[in-house]
């Protein structure tokens, strides 16, 4: 697995590159979308996260290409957040907004592995308690009555890697997932680790400049 930064950013598949739901209010977003700008803007904050917080994600890679990856900030660094239901996240709590596996790698584990991979950051930051969620509890694409959609995560996904129920919500509800639990699942993915040795490979080299900047705080 690797860092979440601009290098890795540009990496994954383009509609995740240009996706700004989370990263701005739906006035900035609209605009932003309508302009043609998702992508710069995309970079811009991520560059902000990183610079003003720190590490913030993880991108991890398969036969040299990116499988899956997570994002995650305090909410004030997700403002379209806001709009949903179930806002705002607790105070205590860092926001995971994304995390994808592309589809010619589910079924093998890489979600589960991509948590740890928050989990241990949060870890090592200290001063976290937990990480939450917006999930979305209907079956994907049952609607088109302008939800979200694949912006929020299935709220069965989150309970299938370690999330909770926060607040109850027909539609969205909130998640949680205390870190303190979560480093339990250590033995496991280390196990689910070693069933991907001969598939995973190294992730591309990042700079040292880069790393002192993810390093940032």
């Amino acid at each position: 697995m690797a860092r979440f930064t601009l290098d890795t950013l540009g990496d994954l598949p383009e509609s995740s590159r240009s996706c700004v739901f989370w990263e701005l209010d739906p006035v900035r977003r609209a605009r932003a979308e309508a302009a043609g700008e998702g992508a710069s803007e995309k970079e811009a904050w991520l560059s902000r996260v990183l610079l003003e917080w720190g590490s913030c994600g993880r991108v991890v890679y398969v036969d040299g290409q990116a499988a899956g990856f997570v994002a995650y900030a305090p909410a004030t660094y997700l403002p379209g957040a806001a709009a949903l239901p179930t806002a705002p996240p607790s105070e205590d709590a860092v926001l995971l907004s994304t995390a994808l596996v592309l589809p010619e790698h589910r079924g093998g584990g890489l979600g589960r592995i991509l948590m740890q991979g928050v989990v241990t950051d949060l870890v090592k930051r200290g001063g976290i308690r937990a990480v939450e969620a917006f999930g979305d509890a209907r079956t994907p694409g049952a609607d088109a009555d302008g939800h979200p959609g694949p912006c929020v995560l299935p709220a069965d996904y989150l309970l299938h890697v370690g999330f909770k129920t926060h607040r109850p919500h027909p539609r969205h509800p909130r998640m949680r997932l205390e870190v303190k639990s979560a480093v339990t699942w250590r033995s496991e993915v280390e196990t689910a680790l070693e069933r991907l040795l001969g598939v995973v490979r190294p992730a591309p080299a990042v700079s040292a400049a880069t790393e002192r900047t993810t390093d940032h705080h």
